[in-house]
């Protein structure tokens, strides 16, 4: 069986997956390089939620106690009509009793960072870069970069998200596997408070939602709508995504002028459809995907970074398992966590239907009214 010692891993992508992998590699003794398309980590969108089994990975990482003195809090979720009326609210546990009930939720960028301050002097890092073509041999992987010459790695770990570039290379073209969950969102962050501090609100209308987060002296504003058919989009063409927004959202109640007067100005924004990553093996050959690339299960589950923390740990748990023994390595992978991915895609699809975007009125008035949420 193989060991770790003198072998040297490749990663794309340097968020959340992709340090979390990081890390786990680095502490198994391989040598580790980080390929980023970006000029820094990716510490851009909302904040995350840090839960469950997830918490025992984190506190297995030494990260635990860093991320709950920098923990959220959120008091109160409302739901409101469009006079502005809180039809229904829900009261949160104090800070004590979330994390008591494992669930930390933090700022993406601040969990971004202490990952990437343990690792920024161990990992070697290659901004403003990607991979374009991987050849396996015998012994190992051979990866054309987009600059630079050819490298050779024992392993290429795919962490590059719902549009993974590695995954297209080694897998196949996105349509295999992306499954389109009949909505799409968009997310921007705003410098000042549009709510009281730590909460959160919610508005729908039959399709449409629209909702509040704050914390910190800003405030998460998400669009969210339901869609039949696709949208055909580039989804790195920033200009034609903001306006996909204002044409959905016209004339509604509520805040909603002003809250797409907010988007308009803000500077950053995102916006993606509601999809799902559903493949039969997350790896091949000498390449295994970890988090949104070979399992996401969409914002609607509120467990992204959870799927992230989770699937690097449990890839590091099956390679020292076995030695660096690839091939039982990666059959432990995809049989262990599975059961856990496919349980929390099942909830994210609920989610969108009942929780997040209603389709009806009478099923906006119960979930206000029951104050039910994800």
């Amino acid at each position: 069986m193989e060991s770790s010692k003198d072998k040297n891993i490749l990663i794309s992508g340097a968020s959340i997956a992709g340090l979390s992998t990081a890390f786990w590699m680095n502490k198994l003794g391989y040598g580790v390089t980080v390929v980023e398309m970006a000029n820094m980590p990716r510490t851009a969108g909302a904040a995350i939620d840090i839960r469950d089994s997830t918490v025992e990975v984190v506190k297995r990482m030494g990260i635990y106690e860093q991320l709950k003195a920098n923990m959220l809090h959120v008091e109160r979720i409302e739901f409101k009509n469009a006079d502005d009326v809180t039809e229904g609210s829900i009261v949160m546990p104090d800070d004590e009793e979330q994390a008591v009930q494992n669930d930390i939720e933090i700022e993406r960028d601040i969990f971004i960072g202490i990952l990437y301050d343990q690792l920024k002097n161990d990992v070697e890092f290659i901004f403003n870069n990607s991979i374009t073509a991987l050849n396996e041999t015998k012994d190992h992987i051979e990866v054309n970069l987009k600059t630079g010459p050819q490298r050779v790695f024992d392993l290429v770990i795919g962490c590059d998200g719902a549009h993974s570039n590695v995954r297209k290379l080694w897998f196949g073209h996105e349509s295999e596997y992306a499954h389109f969950m009949g909505a799409y969102f968009g997310l921007s962050i705003v410098n000042k408070l549009l709510v009281k501090q730590k909460t959160m609100q919610m508005f729908n209308v039959p399709n449409k939602a629209i909702m509040l987060n704050a914390y910190k002296n800003k405030t998460d504003i998400i669009f969210c709508f339901n869609s039949e058919k696709e949208i055909p989009y580039d989804y790195r063409d920033m200009e034609h995504q903001r306006k996909i927004i204002p044409e959905q959202f016209a004339g509604q109640g509520w805040r909603t002028e002003e809250l797409l007067e907010e988007v308009k100005h803000s500077g950053g924004f995102y916006f993606d459809k509601f999809c799902q990553i559903k493949m039969p093996s997350w790896t091949k050959g000498r390449v295994a995907l970890v988090g949104d690339a070979g399992y996401c299960a969409s914002p609607a589950a509120g467990m992204g970074a959870s799927l992230s923390v989770s699937g690097a740990g449990a890839l590091a748990d099956a390679l020292q398992k076995h030695g660096g023994d690839l091939e039982s390595a990666f059959k432990d992978y995809n049989k262990n966590l599975r059961p856990f991915i496919e349980e929390v895609q099942a909830m994210a699809e609920l989610n969108v239907k009942e929780s997040f975007i209603p389709r009806t009125e009478e099923a906006i008035r119960k979930r206000n009214t029951q104050a039910k949420f994800f």
